[in-house]
């Protein structure tokens, strides 16, 4: 059992906390792909911006979440959400708008976004330094400990931004969902989405639709960064590394579709789990019964923990080879 404990800690529980951060990541990718027709590689960086706000707001005011009883991080991430729209919505207007009236090709609009990246990491490095900064200010982060089972000496781990974190993603979802389905500006998007000329013929204003877009997306980065801080630390680059996994999603589920990204985050995060996972830990109970000339190694992980980069490039590799249109059928790349 306790065996089975370490596979439920570091698979079951570290794979559902990464698949729901790739999951709200990649939900803005594709949206901003399904709408504006190229690979944002900036959203990394409007993640760790929206953490980024965060962490200033909850400096600024440290007591605010003592009164309720949750994290000020929490209290402020509405704002840091507001903000960081905001900051889409103006990167779009001071950015890729002049491109896209200019007709530019989508490769244009892609390195375009990555000088974007390099100006946004540039100024958070200037203003947040380049050292590791906790979002928990004024109050600890709770650590549940359960023994679910007896004679068990290893407990089941769970934190308290692990739980606000399944918990947003899946209010999130879910009012996406509803967004998308049930509005008149959700199901213009998704006639935006399917078919931009027709939609704009059809008296929809295109205009109104790329800012929405921009906002959501915008969000979602917000409550990413935010999160992940929450149960790591803040980190100027923090985001940027999981631009990969995150693109790696958006591709699996499908490109465009939304609700793919969900599916194609928890791919990504429970295969990277499971290649760096030692399974000769679940092997130990049977090592006496094992023959004498079979020997159980120490380590039986797939790759090293120093590799676990490689395993969403090999996901998208194959997904690209194999099904280009990924799991729900989305656009081709």
């Amino acid at each position: 059992m306790n065996e089975l404990v370490f596979f439920i800690n570091n698979v079951v529980i570290a794979g559902s906390v990464t698949g729901a951060i790739y999951a709200i990541g990649a939900i803005g990718v594709t949206l901003i792909f399904s709408i504006m027709r190229f690979a944002h590689f900036a959203h990394a960086d409007m993640m760790t911006f929206g953490a980024f706000m965060v962490l200033v707001l909850t400096t600024a005011f440290p007591g605010i979440g003592m009164s309720i009883g949750v994290p000020t991080a929490l209290i402020m991430l509405p704002v840091a959400m507001l903000l960081t729209a905001c900051l889409a919505v103006g990167i779009d207007k001071a950015f890729y708008k002049p491109l896209r009236a200019h007709g530019v090709k989508p490769i244009v609009m892609v390195i375009a976004s990555l000088g974007v990246t390099l100006i946004l990491q540039g100024l958070i490095r200037l203003f947040s330094g380049t050292g590791g900064q906790g979002l928990y200010v004024d109050d600890r982060k709770e650590i549940f400990r359960m023994l679910p089972f007896e004679n068990v000496r290893v407990p089941i781990v769970i934190t308290e931004p692990q739980i606000y974190l399944f918990v947003i993603t899946l209010v999130a979802v879910i009012a996406l969902h509803l967004f998308l389905s049930r509005s008149r500006l959700g199901k213009a998007m998704r006639a935006m989405s399917d078919n931009p000329e027709l939609a704009q013929a059809s008296g929809i204003n295109t205009n109104t639709i790329v800012a929405v877009t921009w906002v959501i997306a915008g969000g979602l980065a917000a409550i990413a960064g935010t999160l992940l801080s929450l149960d790591v630390t803040f980190k100027p680059d923090l985001s940027f590394f999981l631009l990969l996994p995150i693109f790696a999603a958006a591709i699996v589920g499908g490109v465009g579709h939304p609700f793919g990204a969900v599916a194609g985050g928890f791919v990504v995060a429970f295969a990277e789990n499971l290649a760096v996972f030692n399974w000769a830990v679940l092997l130990r109970p049977f090592r006496d019964s094992l023959p004498t000339w079979l020997e159980l190694p120490s380590n039986l992980a797939f790759v090293g923990t120093e590799y676990k980069i490689v395993v969403p490039f090999f996901i998208l590799v194959a997904i690209l080879v194999w099904r280009p249109t990924g799991i729900f059928k989305g656009k081709v790349i």
